[in-house]
């Protein structure tokens, strides 16, 4: 792992690709109005009768503020009341969801993302996990990992000793850029100081970890300023760190309208971003996980990638991939065996569908024996950077070559390439490939021919 990324500016040039992130095979795009409730009753009762572990994902959807560069699914409004029948719903579906659950399947991972999560006030906080421990097996002995996405301008001492108290072990933090400059262009205002002060929080109440998330390619950055910024992170130690690119898509994503194109940084100085980013995160020890994501040698990712035990699904890189995820509030994403289902990503109609008692469910995928075959061969590669056809082809009952015999040639290209070795055993990311690993996946995804590819990010 000690050489993971070798830069090659030429090879990334011919493969930088818009192309997905592979949170899940197929991805989201391919999610139908097909699969509805009664899908979704149904994997319940098979993950209730396997007695499978869970992963919890709660959706908070409220922010005070409106970041321009956001893709999430959130509410902007100032009126905290309005998180209050958004958790009455919300409960309800708590309740839905556990009563065809076993009482025994540990929830080993839990997660609150948004939105901003610390909108709610702390009542609320402490309401909303009551409701989850009644209903779910969380664990009490810190052994879980339970984490929160915070904004630093929504939390303080008191905020993170209540987070720390109701069980989390894990922060991430929203952090992007620090340059005064480059947060007005953003509208997202937020001191060194408000973020200092938040992890010194978490470290003295002893968080487990602590994840920083920047963007590089917004407006106003350069790469001199973007490289003090990245200074100033790793000057806060914190274990893992998110380095994403900034994909300006304002046809899809109204609030990235206010961004001024005129003001991006050119490829060519993103580039220069990415690559002083690396150079900086590998001198200060960092480790390149895959897809964004570095993490110091010691953190469970890092040793998750060493013992081949990573995993990849909707919450990232994680190392609980075994377990069934469970996706509560609007928009939340759930993934129980081979299904897919995502609930509905209107407020009013996620809130009026459970006021009726039902669930909001309204599209998802169950996937079929190809999609579970391409599934696990992008999943190693992500993940691991190589393949063992053999592990494939027994899991499968299939010959790999004889399967994706019409991949053959683009393989072979690649290889040429330098990006991937390839032999009649496995294929291996190499280390000017890692950052393209996305590019080398999409050719095993069956479905990336009839989607339009500016609904995705480009690789850098």
């Amino acid at each position: 792992m000690l050489d993971a990324i070798r830069w090659d500016t030429d090879l990334i040039r011919r493969y930088d690709l818009s192309g997905p992130r592979y949170t899940s095979y197929p991805t989201a795009v391919q999610f139908n109005s097909q699969v509805g409730t009664f899908d979704l009753f149904h994997a319940l009762r098979d993950s209730r009768k396997a007695l499978r572990p869970l992963s919890v994902y709660v959706h908070v959807p409220f922010c005070a503020n409106i970041c321009y560069y956001c893709a999430c699914n959130k509410v902007i409004t100032k009126d905290r009341g309005r998180a209050l029948p958004y958790l009455q719903r919300l409960e309800q579906e708590i309740q839905l969801i556990a009563c065809h659950l076993d009482p025994t399947q540990k929830v080993e991972q839990l997660h609150f993302g948004g939105g901003t999560p610390t909108f709610l006030s702390h009542d609320e906080l402490r309401q909303l996990m009551a409701q989850l421990r009644k209903h779910f097996n969380l664990l009490d002995d810190d052994s879980g990992d339970y984490g929160i996405e915070i904004d630093p301008r929504e939390a303080d001492w008191s905020t993170m000793g209540l987070l720390r108290e109701l069980g989390f072990n894990r922060v991430s933090i929203g952090l992007q850029d620090l340059d005064p400059a480059v947060q007005r262009a953003v509208n997202r205002l937020q001191s060194l100081e408000e973020t200092r002060a938040v992890i010194d929080a978490a470290r003295t109440l002893q968080f487990r970890s602590i994840n920083i998330d920047l963007i590089y390619g917004l407006p106003c950055q350069t790469p001199e300023n973007f490289a003090h910024t990245v200074d100033e992170v790793i000057a806060l130690q914190p274990d893992r760190l998110s380095v994403f690119n900034y994909a300006h898509l304002p046809e899809r994503f109204m609030p990235q309208r206010r961004i001024n194109s005129n003001e991006l940084p050119t490829p060519a100085q993103k580039l220069e971003m990415l690559q002083g980013t690396i150079e900086q995160l590998t001198k200060a020890g960092y480790r390149y996980i895959g897809m964004d994501h570095f993490a110091l040698p010691d953190d469970e990712l890092a040793i998750a990638q060493e013992e081949s035990t990573l995993q990849r699904n909707f919450q990232g890189y994680t190392t609980h991939g075994h377990c069934d995820l469970i996706g509560l509030g609007v928009s939340a994403i759930s993934q129980i065996g081979d299904l897919y289902c995502q609930n509905t990503s209107d407020l009013n109609l996620y809130q009026n569908t459970l006021a009726s008692a039902q669930l909001a469910t309204n599209r998802g995928l169950l996937c079929n024996a190809d999609d579970r075959l391409r599934r696990a061969v992008i999943q190693q590669l992500i993940c691991h950077f190589s393949l063992e056809f053999v592990g494939i082809e027994q899991a499968f009952n299939i010959d790999f070559r004889g399967y994706f015999s019409e991949l053959w040639p683009q393989l072979q290209e690649m290889a040429k390439d330098g990006l991937i070795e390839l032999d009649s055993e496995r294929i291996t990311v190499l280390p000017a490939g890692r950052l393209l690993v996305r590019s080398v996946c999409m050719v095993f995804d069956a479905y990336l021919e009839q989607q339009n590819r500016q609904r995705f990010s480009r690789v850098i």
